[in-house]
């Protein structure tokens, strides 16, 4: 994949195509190209148009995502505000989340961790290794933030953050609704929930609760 990927390169493109690079590849293989990717995405001048039908792939690599469904574009946007949206058809399943960016802030040598700053509050995550000031990614499945109506001092999670109920989507299922959280003023969570906890939780658009968040991932 490398050398294909210097092989265009070397004809000088104006926009470079990638087209399901890593779908041949396993686990192992595709860890050691995705830094490569990262690092080609961040310095080449020209444009890097990169298909995929893998989230974790375009959580890493996206800053602008347009989303297709049975060969229509249902989404176009920079990717923290596509990934957040709670109305498209296409259903990412345990998979959907949003990509936040932030700035390391601080790190704890005795338990490993490190703590990330971005516009509406800070999260700690596991120490990846970046230095002080670093740049990076933080991945949240909507899956791992749950809400509730005051903050909890008595809990093993680390992060939880006061935010504002934007939206309540119901997924088209039965059980599952998804709902949109403010984070400051430019930020968003997603939190999937059942109906039955939205209901408990009265929830509604404009409501202030606190989100707990379960796991954060640093992605790069």
């Amino acid at each position: 994949q490398r050398i294909a990927i210097a092989r265009a390169l070397l004809t000088g493109p104006q926009l470079l195509l990638m087209d399901e690079p890593m779908a041949a590849l396993d686990l192992a293989r595709k860890n050691e190209l995705m830094p490569y990717l990262e690092r080609l995405t961040r310095e080449l001048d020209i444009p890097v148009l990169y298909v995929s039908h893998a989230p974790d792939e375009v959580a890493r690599l996206a800053h602008h995502i347009v989303a297709m469904d049975a060969g229509k574009v249902v989404a176009d946007g920079p990717l923290a505000e596509v990934l957040s949206r709670v109305d498209l058809p296409i259903r990412l399943g345990e998979d959907a989340g949003v990509v936040l960016e932030g700035v390391v802030i601080e790190r704890d040598a005795q338990w490993h961790l490190a703590r990330v700053a971005f516009p509406g509050g800070c999260l700690w995550v596991r120490d990846g290794g970046h230095t002080q000031g670093a740049v990076v990614r933080i991945r949240i499945l909507a899956r791992d933030v749950s809400l509730a109506l005051a903050p909890s001092p008595d809990t093993s999670l680390l992060n939880s953050l006061p935010v504002v109920v934007d939206e309540v989507g119901d997924e088209n299922h039965p059980a599952l609704a998804l709902c949109r959280l403010r984070v400051g003023t430019s930020s968003s969570l997603l939190s999937r929930l059942t109906r039955r906890s939205a209901a408990a939780l009265n929830l509604q658009p404009g409501q202030n609760v606190w989100a707990q968040i379960k796991a954060v991932a640093l992605i790069g």
